[in-house]
Parts: C-alpha cells; structure tokens; sequence
C-alpha cells in the first residue's frame, strides 16, 4: 500500500515563493512508487490541493481532504514552509494536536531555534562553541543608541530576530547607518537582533537523524560577491559561489561536524536542519551563526548540494526521512 503523504508548501511570510520551489525540489524526489503525494498549499486565507484545476479545501477538523467521496488521510507530513507557520512551530502544534507525524522539528524546538537570540542564549549554555555579542530589541520597548555602542563594537549585523532569507537583514559600519538599519529590520519583525560582526569563512552544514543516529553532511563554504550573504546572493545563481564540500582539513571539518551533531541532539531536532558557522580567521575559532529548521531546498539550494555530495540521491535521502518520521510515530 502506498503511503499517502502531505506536502505543505507556501505560509504566511514574505518566504512564500522560495517555499513553493522547495517544495517543488521534494515533489520531484518523492518516490510516487511508494508514496501518493498531495501538495497542499497554506496562505492565510486558504489551505488546498490543487487537483484537475480544483481547489480542494483541507478539513482542519482532522487534517483531511475529501476527493470525490474518498476520504484522504496522511500517514506523515512533510513540511517545506520557510518562516510562520511552519518553521515557527505553530504548524507542529497543530500537527500534535491532529496525531499526525511531520518530518521537522516539534513545536518547542522549532519556535526556540525561529527566536534567534533565544537560540543564542540556549546554544551559549552548552559552552561547546562560541556566539557573537549581540543586544535584543522588542518593538514597543524603549532603548538608545548610545547603551547599544557601550555593548557591541561596529560593524555589526542587524536582523529581524524571527525571519529567514536575510529579509531585512543590515551590515551596519558606521553610528549613522544604525537607526536606519533598526528601522528596517522592525519592518520585518516585531523583534530585532544586533550582533557584532566576525571576520571569517562562512561554513554552513546539514545535520539528520535517521534511527536514532544523528549524521552530518559535507559542509558548504559560502563567498558572496555581495556584501554579507543577503537575499540577493542565497537566491541568484552566480552572485555567491558555494563550495560544496568545503575546502577544510581534517581537524577543522571533525570539530564542525561534532559541534554541528552536539547542537542537533542537544536542542532536540529532528529531521533535517543547516546550521550556519563562521570560522573566525584572526584566533581560527568557531562561532555560532543560527539553526534554520526548514532549510531551504530549491534546485540551487545548499541541502541538495550537500546530500549530492554525501554520495546520495534527493530520492533515497527524503525517502529516508519520511520512512523515520512514520517509524517514530508509530514505535
């Protein structure tokens, strides 16, 4: 019997199209000899599959879809929204509630590692690996600019400390450029995180578990063309050049991976997530950038490089995630 499985796509953030060709990259490698495939769309209005040009609504009451007079219901969900609600955890909470299984973080894990400067604080606590200094600001909370240069040299990146796809993201060098970087970055998020800016290679890696055993793939090394590695350069071909697997030795790629692998188990992942390093040139220490648990997966993407490079095919690597995630939940 094949196994029906949703595949949510699109979400409620400025992420919507990078999510639908994440989406489309799963489609295409989900074996349709053992697994029927819906691809439900999720906007704030609407949840649907498309079928024969039909919109057909899900039934929220159990996570349904009714076909004709069968029916449908799901033995796992994958996940591929980017942002709220299906990076966040509300998405999973939903899902727990339904008693349906989904490949990606649960709803805690997935909202702390969404709060980047919670991440921070939880992932500093293990003392395995270094953080950057930065401040948290909260639209709505009084603070200066002044208390913000006493804590923090410049240049310093400032972001929305709840989005992904550096959307609204700065690289702040002088005072000047600061209240507008602030600025903007509150224009994407109700919360802003300003961190001090680390000179060094950008490495980023994907950490799974599959039975039990959590395993690390080939990291990537990111050069932007571009300033910091923005919207423009993750999304346009040519603009960053990503060395997949990264050029490192030994020492340096065991140290990654343990580090990587020790974040994973002990902030309680599943599924696949990418986690971002900077490796400081001037002291060659590494630092902690974020956790991104729906990592993006379009053709160009950074996970389908690395899964290629592990010597796998797309089809074997989420066939074995969608196999782990049933296998979970029903052990």
């Amino acid at each position: 019997m094949k196994k029906n499985i949703a595949l949510l796509a699109g979400g409620y953030s400025g992420e919507f199209v990078i999510s639908i060709q994440t989406a489309e990259t799963i489609e295409k490698n989900l074996d349709t000899l053992l697994y029927n495939v819906y691809k439900i769309i999720v906007t704030r209005e609407e949840w649907y599959y498309s079928s024969s040009n039909e919109k057909i609504p899900v039934d929220k009451n159990d996570f349904s879809l009714l076909i004709g007079t069968e029916k449908v219901k799901f033995d796992c969900v994958f996940i591929a929204m980017h942002g709220t609600p299906g990076e966040d955890g509300k998405m999973q909470g939903y899902l727990d509630m339904m008693q349906v299984p989904y490949t990606t973080c649960n709803s805690i894990v997935s909202a702390l590692t969404f709060n980047k400067s919670y991440c921070n604080k939880v992932v500093k606590a293990f003392n395995v690996v270094n953080i950057a200094n930065s401040v948290h600001l909260i639209k709505g909370e009084p603070y200066s600019m002044g208390a913000v240069l006493d804590q923090l040299k410049l240049p310093v990146f400032v972001k929305p400390n709840e989005s992904g796809s550096s959307l609204g993201v700065s690289k702040v060098k002088n005072v000047e450029e600061l209240l507008p970087a602030i600025e903007k970055a509150f224009r994407e998020d109700n919360q802003v995180l300003i961190e001090e800016f680390i000179e060094g290679r950008e490495l980023t890696i994907g950490v799974y578990k599959v039975n039990g055993t959590v395993y690390a793939l080939p990291a990537t090394e990111i050069v932007s063309k571009n300033e910091f590695f923005d919207y423009e350069a993750k999304y346009t071909p040519g603009v960053t050049n990503e060395i997949t697997p990264a050029n490192m030795d030994d020492t340096l790629k065991e140290q990654l991976e343990s580090k990587a692998m020790y974040i994973y188990r002990h902030l309680n992942c599943r599924g696949i997530v990418r986690m971002d390093f900077i490796l400081q040139r001037a002291m060659n220490k590494l630092f902690f950038l974020e956790v991104n648990t729906m990592p993006g997966q379009s053709e160009n993407s950074i996970v389908p490089q690395q899964v290629k490079a592990s010597g796998r095919t797309l089809i074997e690597f989420y066939g074995s995630l969608v196999e782990d995630c049933i296998k979970t939940h029903t052990s």
